[in-house]
């Protein structure tokens, strides 16, 4: 993959953080750093990730082990906050060019859940130098986020049975 470019991986199947991580695992390879800011997921595999430092440096600014959705309502609102202060470290990550990839994972099911807008994620990507390439995840696609976007993947689950 040419570097720079924005990628979206979407779609209902599993795979979309796991292809992102694939590629993370690519780019250190090659002596470059990574940065991965985890949302709405809980505490998955988090301390796993941690072992891949320093090249690959995974963050999440969300306190609740509990995946958001599980959240109650008040305790949804204390998370948004973490998740904006995520979203400006983002930014900040861009604007300083620390990494060479930059995968927000999940981010966008925060348009879905309307905690950000897609003018919020445009505003964030604006920071990206050319050289930086950006993964996003999640699992709705819509036409503002494929405006973005330079690819996109679609994953799926395909049951197929030989008979």
């Amino acid at each position: 993959m040419e570097q720079g470019l924005v990628q979206v991986y979407s779609g209902e199947g599993h795979g979309k953080s796991a292809a992102a991580l694939g590629r993370a695992i690519q780019v250190a390879g090659t002596g470059r750093n990574v940065v991965i800011i985890n949302f709405l997921k809980g505490n998955q595999s988090e301390a796993f990730l941690k072992r891949m430092e320093p090249e690959i440096k995974i963050f999440r600014f969300e306190k609740s082990e509990e995946e958001f959705a599980l959240l109650s309502e008040e305790h949804k609102q204390e998370e948004i906050y973490n998740i904006k202060n995520g979203l400006n470290f983002a930014k900040k990550v861009l604007a300083t060019g620390e990494c060479s990839l930059l995968i927000l994972d999940e981010v966008l099911g925060l348009i879905d859940n309307g905690i950000i807008s897609i003018d919020d994620l445009k505003h964030i990507l604006e920071a990206k130098a050319d050289d930086v390439e950006i993964i996003l995840t999640g699992i709705h696609l819509n036409d503002d986020v494929c405006r973005i976007a330079d690819e996109i993947f679609k994953i799926e689950a395909v049951n197929y049975k030989i008979f």
